[in-house]
């Protein structure tokens, strides 16, 4: 599970979870726990060949508030029976759950990096504004960034802080900037 540590930031665990909740709603089969101070929700595309087969895997968020900030993760993991929720508390509690290998690539990466999204947004509104970005990530757009780019793949945001300006030579502090801040014009190449 990808994991996430928001510090000085306490989430609204009730609101987040609800928000969440709407981006699964009409295509998936969705249930939310509580697990000592964690709350949990799985989303699943459910059909009865993959349920045969044990190939039933759900997207699993995890939300805790732990001193002094927000802790969140993201993963697939196997769906939880109800019934079975109260047996896997303490293992769930302690994060020893066994990933399934991954299933549906494809959609859990976009519904992981949506799911991201929604956080991150609800934990800057939290934290009244900007939340710096994550190390490996562009602070402009959140997409993925690979080590060494320069520019962000996804919007051309410059992600090295210190490289100079093309056209005036000012020295860029600000990573995320996408024009110089001495002369304005723009740090991307077209």
């Amino acid at each position: 599970m990808e994991s996430r540590y928001y510090p000085g930031v306490e989430a609204d665990v009730i609101k987040l979870m609800t928000e969440l909740r709407s981006i699964f709603d009409e295509d998936f089969e969705v249930q939310t726990m509580q697990v000592s101070s964690t709350s949990v929700l799985q989303a699943r595309k459910s059909s009865t060949l993959r349920d045969l087969t044990g190939l039933s895997a759900a997207l699993t968020i995890k939300v805790t508030p732990e001193t002094g900030g927000t802790r969140v993760e993201i993963g697939l993991q196997k769906w939880f029976d109800k019934a079975a929720v109260a047996a896997v508390a303490l293992a769930l509690s302690a994060g020893l759950l066994l990933a399934l290998p991954a299933l549906g690539a494809y959609w859990q990466y976009k519904l992981t990096e949506y799911a991201w999204k929604v956080i991150e947004a609800h934990i800057a509104r939290k934290a009244g504004g900007y939340v710096p970005p994550m190390p490996g990530r562009c602070g402009t757009c959140g997409a993925a960034a690979s080590a060494g780019s320069t520019f962000c793949a996804a919007c051309g945001a410059n992600l090295r802080a210190g490289l100079s300006c093309a056209a005036c030579g000012a020295v860029q502090k600000d990573p995320n900037a996408r024009f110089c801040n001495a002369c304005g014009k723009a740090l991307t190449t077209g």
